[in-house]
């Protein structure tokens, strides 16, 4: 059996020069079985004991092969990532939230088709300090496919780098550099780098620890929260530079699910779009700024507040009354709160307690009460319900008489 080729070793041969690839190593061993048919036999059997149908198929062989070669052996493509230039980090309790989206493409213009990897790297430099044209930027963590794919939406990468107890330390007051790069695997499973992406700095802070002793009261127009402003940073001392809070709402509070829904610079916020009867889960960062750098606390744990209607529409008002026809007829002004359901009425004479004249709640102001009795001096009220069976104080009375 011939010798065997690599991918890796067709590679080698041509950028070591050579003009001959092993295939057509192979045809000249081939070609020079033929030559060889011709001389004196090195064996025990003659050649002309060779039957002539396999001469003919190795000819045929030989043929078939020989129309294979197109050209000379091309070097495999090298993919060269291209470079990355949305990179942005935001520093979130000890951990730096790196973010940068992986390229598709190649800096031939082709489409990527090996697998990336992902190298962060670092530098520090002193507060205020002037950025170098090439900073000392040294590698800090490398991520194989399977690491940076769990923190992928599709090619959008967040990716939370945690700072040891030791590094957070060595960085607190001082200012980062963070770049990143990708790469590829060529011949022999060498890297190929793309190019150091756009450098985020960013100075670290010795943030607060999470907010804590999170409250709620619901108001008929809003769910107002409340906590208590954090007393110690991350490393016991006194709290500084804050600059106010973030609040983060879910309605499922599965981690991840957590959106920005305000910005407050009291311990308090005022949530006023929300539906009465759903569950909404809050999360509260404290904010920091120093240095042209904004970080955030860790947030706070998850607070669920399933906000309850007990809050019924306001009286309504405007009602009149006229006996005509052997009916009295009465019309009020219609409430506007958005989850009305209804209206009530309700009739009663002189020291009597009013009683309710209609089952089912009215979908409209106006009630023609066919059951006035002529001759009689009647009092009527209206109060309003709303969705939650929350009924309103009864409205301004009305005195109607009804003649003979």
């Amino acid at each position: 059996m011939g010798p065997r080729f690599r991918g890796d070793d067709v590679a080698d041969f041509h950028f070591l020069g050579w003009a001959k690839g092993p295939w057509t190593l192979g045809m000249t061993k081939i070609t020079a079985g033929f030559q060889n048919l011709g001389k004196p036999p090195r064996s025990r059997f003659p050649i002309s004991s060779v039957p002539s149908f396999i001469v003919a198929q190795v000819a045929g062989a030989v043929l078939l092969l020989s129309c294979g070669v197109q050209g000379p052996p091309q070097p495999p493509r090298i993919e060269v990532p291209e470079r990355i230039a949305d990179l942005s980090v935001h520093q979130v309790g000890q951990r730096l939230e790196i973010r940068f989206t992986l390229p598709q493409q190649a800096q031939d213009g082709e489409r990527l088709t090996k697998p990336l990897e992902v190298e962060l790297l670092r530098a520090q430099l002193t507060p205020g300090a002037n950025l170098p044209k090439s900073p000392p930027l040294a590698l800090w963590i490398s991520l194989e496919p399977n690491q940076w794919a769990r923190y992928a939406n599709e090619r959008r990468v967040t990716y939370p780098a945690a700072l040891t107890e030791v590094e957070f330390k060595g960085w607190r007051g001082q200012d980062a550099i963070i770049a990143v790069r990708t790469l590829t695997r060529g011949i022999r499973h060498r890297p190929v780098e793309s190019e150091v992406s756009n450098l985020a700095r960013l100075r670290v802070l010795d943030v607060s620890r999470p907010v804590e002793h999170l409250e709620s009261k619901t108001t008929e127009n809003a769910i107002v929260l409340g906590w208590q402003p954090p007393a110690k940073t991350l490393q016991g001392l006194e709290v500084k530079f804050l600059d106010g809070y973030r609040v983060y709402r879910s309605t499922t509070g599965k981690p991840g699910s957590f959106q920005l829904v305000g910005e407050n610079n009291e311990p308090s916020y005022l949530d006023s779009d929300f539906e009465f009867g759903r569950a909404y889960s809050y999360e509260v960062g404290a904010v920091f700024k120093d240095g042209g750098t904004t970080a955030e606390s860790e947030p706070s744990q998850p607070y669920q507040v399933i906000p309850r209607d007990i809050f019924p529409p306001t009286r309504p008002t405007g009602l009149t009354g006229l006996y005509t026809n052997g009916a009295v007829e009465l019309v009020w002004d219609a409430n506007t709160e958005k989850d009305l359901a209804g209206y009530y009425v309700y009739r009663h004479e002189n020291g009597e307690q009013p009683n309710r004249l209609n089952k089912a709640l009215l979908p409209t102001p106006i009630l023609r009460d066919t059951s006035a009795q002529p001759g009689r001096t009647y009092f009527y009220q209206v109060t309003a319900v709303d969705l939650s069976d929350n009924e309103s104080r009864p409205g301004p009375e009305v005195e109607v008489e009804t003649g003979n």
